[in-house]
């Protein structure tokens, strides 16, 4: 069977991490994706470090089985030497800020005009309009302004950096696919394109739904560390083990509860919901600081307890229950070197089998731009 998006054409103007994270979904599941890139230095994720061949590791991982063309945006036959591509395609990808697109000549009013059925998703910070919609930010900006970061608690009581880029995943390339499948879905039933304004800022917020809902409706705002899910609470916390590792508990509900407490000895009275929830912490903290990671481990294997030892990344890919779905089967081929690919989430019956590799800057600039292409 033919991968589901096999007939989709897209011309990806993006660079770094959240468009071509994007992209590269839809290339998973069989999309044609054609990267256009500057002249020179292409996209910026290609000098990263560290280096497979000539490219960045991470661009190899964010831009398998993609297609390259080299152009200067800027030169004044460059919208002529893209109008045959721009016709047949079905998705245009950019995020670049507000209005550069317009100015290039690559805004969705022009490219509507010689294709209506065209879907074009732009990708921002904080969206093409309101006060902020210029701003240059991080990821670190987007999550400390939408209140995300303000929900994080170290142990002095500073916010920590997040381990991972949610802005330019989880509220930019995720969404991005979203409204993107969306818009195909209503272009098969109305014929008409759309356009797609995907601002990371604001779709962070939905990941803090259970915040936003005690705020609006008790007036509750939350803080680091005074909620359930941020440390406030003894069922969902982290603690040390004797040998400097650390278990994350989340027995949250009550059979689960009950279970941890009774495998690790705690005292009948400190198991209660009316019991003092720090000292109740301190007394937990002081248990699991007696045992190994290992014993604790052990102690814990078998039963209901919703507990984990932290694994570090390493150990993490190389988990028995990994390898026994295949997350890491799928290779990407970089400078003849098969490496794991990104598990992208897309469900395996939607993917395009055997491995890829991305393009070389400008690989099929002559072939895709040609008057008479193949």
């Amino acid at each position: 069977m033919l991968p589901p998006l096999h007939d989709i054409r897209v011309l990806d103007f993006s660079t770094l991490l959240p468009g071509p994270f994007a992209t590269l979904m839809l290339a998973e599941a069989g999309a044609r994706v054609i990267k256009i890139e500057r002249p020179g230095s292409g996209d910026e994720m290609r000098s990263y470090v560290p280096k497979l061949g000539a490219d960045s590791t991470n661009f190899h991982l964010l831009n398998a089985g993609k297609e390259s063309i080299e152009i200067d945006l800027k030169a004044r036959d460059s919208f002529e030497r893209l109008r045959p591509l721009i016709t047949e395609t079905d998705i245009v990808v950019e995020q670049f800020r507000p209005g550069v697109m317009d100015r290039l000549g690559f805004g969705y009013e022009a490219l509507r005009t010689v294709n209506p059925r065209l879907i074009y998703c732009a990708i921002t910070g904080w969206g093409q309009s309101g006060p902020k919609a210029s701003v240059a930010a991080h990821d670190l900006n987007y999550m400390a302004e939408a209140g995300l970061l303000g929900l994080s608690k170290g142990s002095d009581g500073a916010p920590v950096v997040p381990p991972v880029l949610v802005a330019d995943l989880a509220a930019g390339a995720l969404p991005a696919v979203i409204n993107i499948l969306l818009a195909l879905r209503r272009r098969d039933q109305a014929g008409e394109g759309s356009y797609l304004d995907i601002a990371m800022g604001e779709n962070l917020l939905p990941l803090a739904y259970w915040g936003l809902g005690e705020g609006f409706a008790a007036g509750d705002w939350p803080e680091g560390g005074d909620a359930l899910v941020t440390g406030g609470s003894p069922r969902y916390q982290i603690y040390r083990t004797a040998d400097d590792r650390f278990l994350a508990a989340a027995p949250i509900e009550e059979r689960f509860w009950m279970t941890f407490c009774g495998l690790i000895g705690l005292s009948a009275e400190l198991r209660g919901a009316d019991a003092d929830p720090e000292m109740v912490k301190r007394v937990v903290g002081e248990i699991i600081a007696s045992r190994t990671a290992d014993v604790w481990r052990a102690l814990f294997s078998g039963h209901d307890v919703c507990c984990s030892i932290v694994a570090s990344l390493e150990e993490a890919v190389a988990d028995e229950h990994f390898a026994a779905r295949g997350t890491f089967a799928r290779k990407v081929v970089a400078a003849d070197r098969p490496i794991p690919a990104i598990p992208a989430p897309i469900a395996a019956c939607f993917r395009e089998p055997g491995g890829r590799s991305a393009p070389l800057l400008g690989a099929h600039t002559e072939t895709l731009l040609a008057k008479e292409r193949v």
